[in-house]
C-alpha cells in the first residue's frame, strides 16, 4: 500500500500555513500509525511548510507513505538558503520584520525539522530555491 500526496503551497499565504500538515495528521491517524510517530511527522511538516510560506515564493509538497515510513519532499521557488550549517542554529534566523510579528521566524524550524525526523537532507541554490526531504519511519 502506498499512498501519495501532492499540496501547492503559495509563498506569503499565512491564512492557509499548515494546512498540508493538517491533512497529513488526518490522514496519518486513518492509516493507525502510532500517535507519537504522527506527532513528530507533524511537526516537522508544519515547520517546513511555514519556511515556504515565510521565506518562498511558491512551492509544492510531495508526500508518500509506504508501509513503513513517510517521505516528504518540499520544493520551493526562492531566495534559497545561503549557508545551511547556519541556518540549522536554533535561533537564527533570516525571517522578514513582518513575518516575525506575526509570531513565526524564531529561528526554530529547522532544528525542529532534525529533531522529529528519521532523516533530514536539505539542498539549496541562492536565487532558485530549496529541497528539503524528509522521512520518518513507523
Amino acid at each position: 500500500m502506498v499512498v501519495e500526496q501532492t499540496y501547492k503551497i503559495r509563498g506569503g499565504d499565512f491564512t492557509h500555513a499548515g494546512d498540508a500538515a493538517s491533512k497529513v495528521k488526518k490522514l496519518l491517524k486513518q492509516l493507525d500509525v502510532d500517535p507519537r510517530k504522527v506527532k513528530s511527522i507533524v511537526i516537522a511538516l508544519y515547520e517546513a511548510e511555514v519556511n515556504i510560506v515565510a521565506h518562498a515564493w511558491e512551492g509544492v509538497i510531495s508526500i508518500m507513505i509506504d508501509s513503513d515510513h513517510i517521505r516528504m519532499v518540499l520544493e520551493d521557488k526562492g531566495p534559497g538558503i545561503a549557508d545551511i550549517e547556519q541556518a540549522m542554529v536554533e535561533g537564527y534566523s533570516t525571517a522578514s520584520r513582518e513575518v516575525r510579528e506575526m509570531g513565526f521566524g524564531a529561528g526554530m524550524g529547522l532544528s525542529n525539522m532534525k529533531r522529529n525526523t528519521d532523516l533530514l537532507e536539505i539542498t539549496s541554490k541562492v536565487g532558485v530555491g530549496t529541497t528539503v526531504t524528509m522521512v520518518n519511519y513507523f
